[in-house]
């Protein structure tokens, strides 16, 4: 797995959120193992089955956030700048064909939030935006088409 870069923050948020799956959800599965277990034959036994597949499921997710959390390294907010669009700086932009403003936070992919205006930067418009400089416009090729972004603003 590649290096993810992650605030402080987000880091803590996935170090709890993995506490949260060990300590909590993984002791709620076992216990739905041990009941199903205790109601006869497992061989036709579909509950038993479904929390099998659901502790599968849950170890799978473990796994995969520790390795995140391995591979991951915090970035020092205090060398960021906003001469040009970089993780973790918020954009202002301006969509040219119908003159929308929209403000997005480029984060990393794990802490990425659209409803929180949070945009991670592998997507479409992230990398199109990523070394653009205020004034500059962002030409990004989606699914729709064609985004023209003017950057208006650039902040931490």
């Amino acid at each position: 797995m590649a290096v993810v870069y992650m605030t402080e923050e987000g880091y803590k948020k996935l170090a709890d959120e993995i506490a949260q799956l060990e300590a909590v959800d993984r002791r709620a599965i076992s216990a739905q193992i041990a009941e199903a277990r205790d109601k006869g034959d497992l061989s036709e036994n579909a509950e038993y089955d479904a929390a099998k597949e659901a502790q599968g499921m849950l170890e799978m997710k473990i796994a995969q956030m520790k390795e995140t959390l391995a591979n991951a390294r915090i970035i020092d907010e205090s060398k960021l700048k906003t001469d040009k669009v970089q993780i973790l700086n918020t954009v202002e932009v301006r969509n040219l064909s119908n003159n929308q403003m929209m403000t997005y936070t480029l984060v990393s992919e794990n802490e990425a939030n659209i409803r929180e205006g949070k945009l991670a930067i592998n997507t479409p418009i992230g990398k199109g935006l990523l070394g653009k400089k205020k004034g500059e416009v962002a030409e990004i090729v989606v699914p729709a088409g064609t985004l023209k972004l003017e950057i208006v603003n650039i902040s931490l």
